[in-house]
């Protein structure tokens, strides 16, 4: 009787700890599934000055998929700052450009819709809107003349979720709701023009 007490008693905390790890760790899992990272990133020569090249890697949940496929439009944003360091004082911004996206749902054509400025592309599947965002090619953020040749540059480049453009009702929501958390960290690199970036 004692022995079958003390075992029971023993395997308990046991079992209670192997159930926190395993908490924790499909916690750990979802988050990772669910994050959003900057997988490579270049500036590069172009037509006209340095040109971005970035693939990004997004993850909408459950709750933004249904938000956007009841047609509420989601607003995201690229931004890339270009500095330049300066020994006596801070850095000298010199290029600050933001990439933004509208997708939403449109009911007439069932189909998701991304727009660019005044570009517009239409989606039969929401993942394929979402895979066009995540790769950004030849983005021009900072023209001819503007970075100084052979001189090193700071950049920092992210990718969100810009909840300041939804409705209200949404963007009351949104405050402390990791639902509408979606971003990446800032990726910062440093470079020399005509010198690839960080991959």
């Amino acid at each position: 009787m004692t022995a079958s007490i003390t075992r029971s008693s023993a395997s308990g905390p046991e079992r209670a700890v192997r159930f926190a790890v395993a908490a924790l760790l499909l916690l750990w899992a979802l988050s990772v599934r669910a994050e959003s990272v900057i997988r490579s990133a270049e500036i590069v020569p172009g037509d006209g000055g340095y040109v971005l090249n970035a693939d990004i890697a997004i993850d909408l949940n459950p709750r933004l998929i249904d938000v956007v496929t009841r047609g509420v439009s989601l607003y995201f944003t690229t931004e890339v700052l270009i500095e330049r360091p300066r020994w006596y004082w801070l850095n000298e911004t010199v290029a600050r450009r933001s990439l933004d996206y509208r997708l939403y749902y449109h009911a007439i054509t069932r189909s998701f819709r991304l727009s660019v400025g005044n570009l517009h592309q239409n989606f039969d599947e929401l993942d394929e809107a979402l895979r066009t965002m995540q790769r950004v090619r030849n983005w021009l953020v900072a023209e001819t003349g503007v970075l100084q040749s052979g001189v090193s540059h700071e950049v920092s480049l992210r990718f969100r979720l810009d909840t300041s453009q939804l409705p209200k009702p949404f963007q009351v929501t949104a405050i402390g709701s990791n639902d509408w958390n979606v971003e990446t960290e800032w990726v910062r690199w440093t470079f020399l023009p005509g010198a690839p970036g960080f991959r």
